[in-house]
């Protein structure tokens, strides 16, 4: 089991958890747009991390953004299998030919 994996499993147990003893049931007890502005906010911190921050607070950064996204996945019930089938589904196609497909 990958370290992912892992993740999304502790996620997945926790997510309706009570919101006082987990952050990941908390977070889900606000709803799914709360979800996602806060992966919108590690995606920013990221972002900002890469461009003038430190290797270590990119790393850093990028673990939140890994985690807040699995949360969001599990609070839509789609599991992180399904998001690896999709990369594996564009492994070997050029990232050009693959944004051009859709388009169709």
């Amino acid at each position: 089991m990958s370290s992912l994996e892992r993740l999304e499993a502790t996620i997945a147990s926790r997510l309706n958890a009570s919101p006082e003893t987990s952050y990941v049931a908390k977070l889900n007890s606000k709803g799914l747009g709360k979800i996602a502005q806060k992966v919108g906010e590690e995606a920013t911190e990221t972002v900002i991390a890469a461009i003038s921050g430190s290797e270590k607070e990119l790393v850093s950064e990028s673990a939140d953004l890994l985690m807040h996204l699995i949360i969001l996945l599990q609070a839509k019930g789609v599991p992180l299998e399904r998001v690896y089938a999709e990369l594996e589904r564009r492994a070997g196609v050029s990232g050009l030919e693959e944004k051009a497909s859709r388009s169709e």
